[in-house]
């Protein structure tokens, strides 16, 4: 499985995940540019990506969710 960590999980985090498996597939959104974008252009690229979200932010990542989802039905 392949994972993106939002701008809102710590970098704590992801850097534990790595020294405890080196090997997991984990791109933070710095690193693919696209930090500071909306919810909704985020999950876009992680679909595009092939990519689960990892995040703490659920309160606007659910709403983003539900555009994304709304924009593909049209």
């Amino acid at each position: 499985m392949k994972w993106l960590a939002d701008e809102n999980l710590r970098n704590a985090i992801v850097r534990g995940i790595l020294r405890r498996a080196p090997g997991f597939d984990i791109v933070r959104a710095q690193d693919a540019q696209i930090s500071g974008e909306d919810d909704a252009v985020v999950l876009d690229w992680a679909t595009r990506h092939d990519r689960t979200v990892l995040t703490h932010d659920v309160s606007t990542m659910i709403p983003g969710l539900n555009t994304v989802l709304a924009f593909r039905k049209a």
